[in-house]
């Protein structure tokens, strides 16, 4: 155990599959004997630990900003000798570090150590410790603990031409299922409920060791374990999407009717130069086919607008796409040009910044008008829900239907105290675009 131990502050941007990564390097701190808090705003810890993003261009100016700010809290420390300032050291590690480590050096030098893509053994030994691989699986959330990201695999073999995953992560691995059902476990046995399966790509797992493609057998071990009542799965790739699934997703009432299936695009000429590997026809034959096996299906996709080669016909065929399939989540991002992409080598970005964002609010407007009339729909009737939290007069929690954060959430007005955590029957009886309000019943 460290004696004198300080008190650590892990900062997390970017994606869920950092969080993974830092609520189990928290903690193997907290283990050693480390007080540890997540994304603190307070002056009270002497070290800070920043888990970086460098996906696209606002993350790396949100991990940038986020540097500079406690490299001048450290500055008012040393300067001014303020003593309500405790910050000694600080780390900067994840995506952003591994892109551009030589620059970060270069412009921030008042950084204590960069380290590139998570490891907690080269992590821990900055704070003179050793990982206890016995625990490895073991965290500390940065929520209510309920439910859970479970990473399943790192990198990607997609090479889809916009995208900075694979210069950043590199190839795909999948996890050994055996470390996968352990991790489940562990997580079960401190109370979560849910599990959501992240990875850059689902679809892809077990075909890097296997030669075929093991979610649909992964997903049915998980069902298998006790104390999980959600599994939720993030991120399905369109091409080569394993058939199998939609029967486990269908079948088994422990996997939630969600499908997350990021589409990008729906122009051949788009997806050609996205390298999407897939075509309109096929875009569309799949879905058809997860209507037709899961019919109370909840489809979420994000597109992507502003890349090269996206013109008004190609805009306005994505416009017609989205009225045409009326999905039930929809995410819009602007094309944003990264260094070393296929992309960026191949294509001139000309469409302005202007015109991506005026075509990702046409898009978004469309879909309020969307999830306004398909939430109409779900008045008067009764939803599971999972409580995520509770405000000062209501409850704020989700249905099956919903991810974390980034879908709907249900507003539950209740007199008696409801327990976060715990699912509960919830009758909608009202709506807005994006959100549903109901009574426990």
């Amino acid at each position: 155990m460290v004696k004198n131990a300080k008190k650590i502050n892990i900062i997390t941007l970017g994606c869920s599959k950092n969080l993974t990564d830092s609520e189990q390097f928290a903690f193997q701190l907290s283990n050693a004997g480390y007080k540890v808090v997540h994304n603190s705003d307070k002056t009270d810890f002497q070290i800070a630990f920043i888990n970086t993003c460098g996906f696209i261009n606002d993350a790396k100016e949100e991990s940038i900003n986020t540097i500079i700010e406690l490299v001048n809290l450290k500055k008012q420390r040393d300067k001014y000798k303020n003593k309500k300032i405790k910050l000694e050291k600080i780390i900067v590690f994840g995506c952003l570090v591994q892109r551009y480590e030589k620059e970060l050096k270069a412009e921030i030098p008042e950084v204590d150590f960069y380290v590139g893509n998570y490891n907690a053994e080269q992590l821990l030994q900055i704070v003179e410790l050793k990982q206890d691989k016995r625990t490895a699986y073991n965290r500390i959330p940065d929520s209510a603990g309920h439910y859970a990201y479970l990473k399943i695999a790192e990198g990607c073999n997609r090479n889809c031409s916009f995208c900075a995953i694979p210069l950043i992560k590199g190839k795909y691995v999948s996890r050994k299922v055996v470390d996968i059902l352990e991790e489940a476990r562990i997580l079960t046995k401190t109370g979560v409920k849910e599990l959501i399966l992240i990875a850059q790509d689902l679809c892809f797992y077990g075909y890097d060791f296997e030669k075929e493609f093991l979610l649909p057998e992964l997903v049915n071990s998980l069902c298998e374990i006790d104390g999980i009542e959600w599994i939720r799965l993030q991120y399905l790739y369109p091409f080569l999407f394993p058939e199998k699934l939609l029967d486990v997703i269908a079948d088994n009432p422990k996997v939630c009717k969600y499908i997350d299936i990021p589409l990008q695009h729906i122009s051949d000429k788009v997806l050609k130069k996205m390298n999407r590997a897939c075509t309109k026809q096929e875009i569309v034959d799949l879905l058809d086919r997860i209507r037709t096996k899961i019919p109370d299906a909840t489809i979420r996709t994000t597109m992507l607008v502003g890349h090269p080669g996206e013109g008004k016909k190609e805009f306005n065929e994505l416009m017609e796409f989205v009225k045409e399939q009326r999905f039930d989540r929809l995410g819009v991002f602007t094309y944003s040009q990264e260094e070393g992409t296929k992309a960026a080598v191949d294509y001139k970005d000309i469409i302005s910044s202007a015109v991506k964002e005026k075509r990702a609010e046409i898009l978004m407007n469309e879909q309020s008008k969307i999830s306004n009339e398909l939430n109409a729909n779900k008045v008067g009737k009764i939803f599971k829900v999972i409580i995520d939290s509770k405000d000062t007069d209501f409850y704020i929690g989700r249905t099956e239907y919903d991810s974390v954060e980034v879908d709907n959430e249900v507003i539950v007005n209740c007199d008696e105290k409801l327990e976060i955590g715990e699912y509960y029957d919830v009758k909608i009886n009202g709506f807005d675009d994006f959100d549903l309000y109901g009574e426990k019943i």
